[in-house]
């Protein structure tokens, strides 16, 4: 297939009604530093410690992309917060349970249509010099 038939496919999914395509965003948060208590240990759950997240939200829909207006589409200091408040609403013994919840959230929240997550603990209690441990998780909207 030549490089140029990839970009003429449309998929029937990405049309509106009236055969126009659906413009797609996608919104990507990096870096984002919590103090959560996420961790195995009692103690580590207890002390707590700092994480850093990466988010991204697939969008479909944005009308944003024709009205410039930041009600038509995902405020990122929205998607911070309810990221951590997900975060501080309990404590996680695993990453995963934490980024499987921070996915459910936002795809209720923002109606996106596939979310990302990665917690990275910068500085992880293990007895070998590591820069970070991560979780990664994809969750798509049913």
């Amino acid at each position: 297939m030549d490089s140029d038939d990839e970009f003429d496919e449309v998929d029937a999914d990405d049309e509106d009604e009236e055969g126009h395509l659906e413009p797609e965003v996608t919104i990507e948060i990096s870096g984002l530093s919590l103090f959560t208590h996420v961790g195995v240990t009692a103690a580590e759950r207890e002390v707590g410690q700092r994480l850093l997240l990466d988010l991204r939200l697939e969008l479909s829909d944005v009308d944003a992309t024709v009205t410039d207006r930041i009600e038509d589409t995902v405020d990122y200091g929205q998607v911070c917060d309810t990221a951590n408040l997900v975060a501080q609403q309990r404590s996680y013994k695993t990453l995963e349970r934490l980024c499987a919840a921070i996915a459910d959230r936002l795809i209720d929240a923002y109606a996106a249509r596939m979310v990302w997550v990665k917690a990275a603990k910068p500085e992880p209690p293990l007895a070998f010099a590591v820069s970070e441990v991560s979780v990664e998780l994809w969750r798509e909207a049913e």
